[in-house]
């Protein structure tokens, strides 16, 4: 497999600097008004060759085509705020199935969100036709430690742990798997705010998390490598229940220092 590493036409590049100005590890200089890299060694981002006017820069080994951009897109503040106001955890779920053309989408916002140090950790895995075992899977390993959480939760005691504890029967699940949690975190964000533009409702499932990454059974059902852990797993369908209105919510506790 080729190496990755920052490729510059010097016949191209006009000396402007805003490769150099861009890049996060320094990595960049401008020597003799032409680009140049300092070290072999690069986290990359990419951020140079998105940047060149010239389209004088590129990434090798990396097959993902890069798409020009034309005009702004902004989202409207006040809309943004109404969905995340208005954004509620579905756990009642319609039979109707969630559409190929609209999972690959929610997992292009998983593949496209920014990770640290640019390094692209996440993996995505999605329960189709094992979804059914996997959560009965999950579903014994609830059952053993239940007993012992009714000792120290009065509302784990009126959880009643059955087949669908889960999943709640939605057609869909995506487990985000991820060496950094904070990575996988990130990516479930961006996937829900494209979920819920296709009409999806979202439940972050804690609970089936947690069981995945406490089970050698599950992680090996999901086939998860070796150094990662399910960092979130989100539960997608079209909900079977209508909210109303907001939810009341803490005032804002923020400092400014």
């Amino acid at each position: 497999m080729e190496r990755s590493r920052v490729i510059i036409d010097r016949a191209a590049c006009i000396g402007c600097g805003l490769c150099s100005r861009v890049c996060a590890a320094h990595n960049i200089a401008v020597t003799d008004h032409k680009a140049v890299t300092v070290l072999d060694d690069c986290m990359l981002c990419g951020q140079c060759s998105a940047v060149c006017p010239q389209k004088a820069i590129s990434l090798s080994g990396c097959p993902d085509r890069q798409i020009e951009k034309k005009g702004e897109v902004r989202l409207e503040p006040r809309d943004v705020l109404e969905v995340i106001r208005f954004r509620r955890s579905i756990r009642s779920f319609k039979e109707t199935p969630v559409p190929g053309e609209v999972i690959a989408q929610v997992l292009e916002a998983g593949r496209l969100t920014h990770t640290a140090k640019n390094s692209q950790d996440v993996s995505f895995v999605v329960l189709d036709k094992e979804k059914d075992r996997i959560e009965k899977m999950a579903v014994r390993v609830f059952r053993t430690i239940k007993p012992v959480a009714d000792l120290f939760s009065p509302m784990a005691k009126n959880n009643k742990i059955d087949d669908n504890f889960f999943f709640f029967r939605a057609p869909a699940v995506i487990v985000i798997l991820a060496k950094d949690k904070t990575n996988g975190l990130l990516a479930a964000q961006n996937m829900e705010f494209v979920a819920e533009a296709h009409g999806l409702g979202v439940l972050y499932s804690g609970f089936f998390t947690m069981a995945a990454n406490a089970s050698r059974k599950i992680k090996k059902a999901l086939g998860v490598p070796k150094g990662e852990k399910a960092a979130m797993t989100l539960v997608l369908g079209y909900p079977d229940v209508r909210f109303l209105r907001s939810t009341p919510h803490k005032k804002l506790d923020a400092r400014f220092l």
